[in-house]
């Protein structure tokens, strides 16, 4: 399996095989390379319909520059616990912030969010995400606080009393919590509208379906988080001593 980074070439022919509608595995058995190289190389650069291969290239070029100019105090530039692969640490990380991003996150608080999960800590302080994503502390403190909003990170001081931000195991159950209290009020809203407009009239009708469409939604949510951390954070029991 060939080496080193994608070229131009490699990116057109994974732009005609987006457009042709292949599976990434598909595409990457044709370029000979890893599934996760052409997934990665996607959804960075804009997703299976925004990808353009002259634009990924550049893309690409640009990062590279960055990386290569602040190497110095990278994050890169620190060594990697447990053996880990620097390249494909970052690369990783690069991957993980634009599924932040096409999910709906803006782009700092993705960056924020993507740092502090791959963290074996899942905690950072704001002069360490200043000095990993290399951006102004106004950057990281207003992405804390969109991300704070949402229920993704938290708060807290360590013994040296310097304010930590802390992402956890509960990381996507409070995200989803936050998502259903939002859908829940959009159809709270969409009701109110229903008296608005008079009920019984088309727009109202429209407004009542939405309403119950979204609070099933959020119930369905609800639920479902609450049941899956109940049963993925239940222990389980210690079987009794055979001996005993």
């Amino acid at each position: 399996m060939p080496g080193g980074r994608l070229t131009q070439q490699d990116r057109q022919q994974i732009a005609v095989g987006l457009a042709d509608d292949l599976a990434y595995a598909e595409i990457a058995r044709r370029l000979d390379r890893p599934t996760s190289t052409i997934t990665r190389e996607v959804m960075r650069n804009g997703g299976p319909a925004g990808y353009r291969a002259d634009l990924a290239h550049r893309a690409t070029e640009r990062r590279a520059h960055r990386r290569k100019q602040a190497a110095p105090r990278g994050p890169e530039a620190q060594p990697q616990a447990h053996g880990r692969d620097a390249e494909a640490v970052r690369a990783y990380e690069d991957t993980l912030t634009t599924v932040f991003i096409q999910s709906g996150t803006p782009t700092m608080a993705a960056r924020v969010m993507a740092g502090l999960t791959v963290s074996d800590a899942g905690s950072l302080t704001a002069s360490e995400l200043v000095q990993r994503l290399q951006v102004s502390p106004a950057s990281v403190s207003k992405a804390v606080a969109f991300l704070e909003s949402q229920g993704m990170v938290r708060r807290e001081r360590d013994a040296g009393r310097r304010e930590r931000y802390t992402v956890d195991d509960d990381i996507m159950y409070e995200s989803m919590m936050a998502s259903a209290r939002g859908t829940a009020q959009v159809a709270e809203t969409a009701r109110d509208g229903v008296g608005v407009l008079g009920p019984g009239t088309p727009a109202a009708v429209r407004l009542e379906n939405i309403a119950r469409f979204l609070d099933f939604v959020s119930e369905s949510i609800t639920r479902a988080a609450d049941q899956a951390r109940e049963i993925l954070h239940t222990k389980p029991e210690t079987p009794p001593d055979s001996a005993t």
